[in-house]
């Protein structure tokens, strides 16, 4: 996860900034930069790899000025370079920024027709060119921001420094968080609370759509609309030992909150958005040779490894096997050279897996680990492994980690298509365009939020439910059924729309709630008939569906949530969210312990 820093200050800040970005490393980087206003002038110090490598820059090229903004980054694609490292500046304007600008190269050919030259592959830099556009036509900082803002598309935080204007610092956040620090004639931006432990205990969080001008006497908020709004500030607990909870009652709702940024950042790593392709790391073996793969898993990445079959055959035609870790080894699999075992895990220490790893590896298998942990032992006794930027997940049920590893495994399949030939550019482009889009569309998920705690008073009341789906929303019904146990004890199970008359459907009465998951894709009807056989036999159906999946069936159902409408490729990622803020809700509601459940380990380590 990319990390943002700010000062406004009353002495110079660089070394700040510095010790800001190092509170922030837990979250993973190749690069890293800060900027400063030097007698009125933008001046930047930015280096590939650690904070040393920067650290010795500033060492041999101070870096004054009260007033800077920093970042770390990790790599949009390819090698991290320099170039690409934030903050990304014109002479008037400098900008930090964490998330995805969907509408990227629309707006640079735009520019570049008005003469804006770009320097780095980055999507960041057209924020910058397009501020510095509105500024070249008279507009002042804060009307070039706020006209800029309502051009982009996308998720995305950002911290803006100007030239000249020592005075102010601005702030804007669409879907990934973005916390202000209120000093004694000094002011602070972080991506997160951790990042401003040391500079202040007294935190304002930007709402959803807000921006922020910040001052050395405080901070003017305005909302989407640009009315200025009061936030609530708060006193923070946090010493800076530990990550906190932030704004948040639990971890669970801070990292399900976090997921517009995660799925950005994992993303970005693997998307080329100078053609809208995915670019998959060099890997010790060729994708050609690959002739099966095998997933392997348990839990919650056992249910993203099932929406991972799906994509692999669908977009690469590979034929995949999905395997609970804990049996594959003692079915003794039959493996041949040429296939590959893509071994997914949180940790990348689950004793399970690890074995089943093992095994693939003296079987001559290619292996592939997908992993949040990349100094784990999975990650290292794989042949390759790929990154799930989630950062550190707190919760015991997991969920920015399972869609991270959706986002890596959706990348990895566009990757082999197109390496195996399979896929098009122009297919590879529509389905990298509807990936892009995700981390926006959760953020509107997340909007949601007050009217799924509502519904989730009354299923608060079930003693058992059931989740259906079909396709991609299969897996995603196995997730939901899965976290409601882990967290509110309520006994749940999910099962593939069509097979409830094949048994489960005996099950049915007025006292058990339905969680339905239609996305209204190709499978809709056939899951709409499902959803009418169940209101048949009067139970109640809370349907996760879109306009036009409401439009037929909200009547019928005891309650709705209406989600974006979105490719049916991307759908998992998106129906994954609300499933959790029904869980969490529910959970709090019946007053367990959310974050640590009983029974539960973050990381089964035994078999």
């Amino acid at each position: 996860m990319c990390g943002i820093v700010g000062i406004i200050g009353r002495q110079e800040v660089a070394g700040q900034l510095v010790e800001g970005l190092k509170r922030l490393e837990y979250r993973g980087y190749d690069s890293a930069g800060i900027a400063t206003l030097v007698d009125g002038v933008i001046e930047r110090r930015r280096a590939q790899g650690k904070l040393v490598n920067l650290e010795a820059l500033l060492k041999d090229k101070p870096l004054g000025g009260k007033i800077g903004i920093g970042h770390t980054r990790w790599a949009t694609h390819g090698v991290p370079t320099e170039i690409n490292a934030h903050p990304h500046a014109t002479t008037r304007v400098a900008v930090v920024h964490n998330g995805i600008i969907e509408n990227y190269q629309e707006l640079k050919a735009e520019l570049a027709a008005k003469g804006h030259s770009f320097a780095s592959q980055t999507d960041t830099e057209v924020v910058v060119h397009l501020i510095d556009a509105y500024l070249q036509e008279g507009k002042s900082p804060e009307e070039a921001t706020a006209q800029a803002l309502r051009r982009l598309d996308g998720a995305f935080a950002l911290g803006i420094i100007f030239a000249n204007r020592p005075d102010i610092l601005i702030a804007a956040r669409r879907g990934s968080p973005l916390a202000i620090g209120h000093g004694d004639g000094e002011m602070y931006l972080g991506s997160d609370a951790l990042a401003l432990a040391p500079l202040t205990r007294k935190l304002t969080y930007l709402e959803e759509g807000d921006w922020a001008v910040l001052t050395h006497q405080g901070a003017t908020i305005f909302d989407a609309d640009g009315k200025i709004v009061e936030r609530p500030s708060k006193i923070t607990q946090l010493s800076g030992a530990l990550i906190g909870k932030g704004e948040h009652r639990h971890y669970m709702m801070k990292e399900i909150c976090e997921q517009p940024q995660v799925i950005s950042d994992t993303i970005q790593s693997y998307y080329n958005p100078e053609d809208r392709t995915v670019t998959l790391p060099v890997l010790p073996f060729d994708l050609k040779s690959v002739e099966r793969i095998t997933i392997v898993a348990c839990g919650t990445s056992y249910y993203a490894g099932l929406v991972g079959r799906y994509w692999f055959e669908q977009l690469a035609r590979l034929s995949v096997d999905v395997d609970i870790a804990s049996e594959f080894r003692y079915r003794h699999p039959v493996m041949k050279a040429g296939q590959l075992a893509i071994f997914i895990s949180q940790s990348g220490e689950t004793a399970d897996t690890l074995a089943a790893l093992r095994l693939c590896k003296q079987e001559g298998v290619h292996t592939l680990a997908v992993v949040n942990v990349g100094e784990s032992t999975m990650a290292r006794e794989a042949d390759a492994m790929v990154m799930t930027l989630a950062g550190p997940e707190i919760g015991v049920a997991s969920t920015k980690a399972f869609t991270a590893q959706l986002s890596v495994l959706a990348c990895l399949a566009l990757g082999m298509g197109r390496a195996l030939g399979r896929l098009s550019l122009e297919a590879e482009a529509k389905h990298v365009a509807a990936l892009v889009s995700v981390p926006s569309r959760v953020a509107d998920v997340l909007a949601s939020d007050a009217h799924i705690k509502e519904i989730a008073s009354k299923v608060a009341e079930a003693k058992d439910a059931i989740y259906i789906g079909r396709g991609t929303g299969f897996p995603i019904a196995l997730e939901g059924a899965l976290k409601l146990k882990e967290i509110s004890y309520i006994h749940a199970e999910g099962y593939a729309a069509g097979e409830l008359k094949h048994g489960p459907i005996a099950l049915l009465d007025e006292d058990m709630p339905v969680i339905a998951i239609a996305p209204s894709d190709d499978l809709f009807d056939k899951t709409a008939s499902n959803i009418e056989e169940v209101i048949a036999r009067g139970a109640k159906v809370l349907l996760f569906t879109d306009a036009k999946g409401a439009k037929r069936l909200a009547a019928k159902a005891w309650a709705t949530i209406e989600l974006p409408q979105v490719d049916s490729f991307v759908a998992p990622l998106l129906y994954a969210v609300p499933v959790q803020l029904l869980a969490y809700h529910v959970a709090v509601a019946k007053g367990t312990d959310v974050d640590q459940p009983r029974n539960l380990a973050k990381s089964v380590t035994v078999e």
